[in-house]
């Protein structure tokens, strides 16, 4: 099958052309698929990826000072950070979402996260008593 570094009586997708054709389809793909993100929209998802940050911050202060030793919720960190994420990744794909909406998503989200770590099902526990 092998001739000379060809391969002989192939399609011409597995010969070797120096990537020529390659490279020109991909330079073509890269041309037709621009992404232009306009400046009020990138504003847009700055503000609120920095009110995810700024969530996500004030959630790890908090439960690091009001959990025990040892028993930091990680678990609920790191779905927060997803949660963040994906808020962000979606008013960043779709034009009609409004800052308030994706805020008060996340928000929502993070209060929710908030209710399921052991301090506050402590207070919980203790206000039931």
């Amino acid at each position: 099958m092998l001739y000379n570094g060809h391969f002989k009586g192939r399609s011409s997708l597995f010969r070797s052309s120096g990537g020529r054709e390659v490279k020109s389809s991909f330079l073509d793909f890269l041309k037709s698929n621009k992404v232009a993100v306009p400046v009020g929209k990138a504003v847009e998802v700055w503000i609120v990826a920095g009110f995810v940050v700024l969530t996500t911050a004030s959630f790890t202060y908090m439960e690091f000072v009001t959990s025990a030793e040892g028993y930091f919720p990680f678990f609920h960190l790191g779905c927060l950070l997803i949660g963040g994420l994906a808020v962000v990744s979606l008013k960043r794909r779709y034009n009609k979402i409004y800052i308030s909406e994706a805020v008060g998503a996340f928000a929502l989200f993070a209060v929710l996260m908030s209710l399921f770590t052991a301090p506050v099902a402590e207070a919980l526990r203790n206000l039931i008593r």
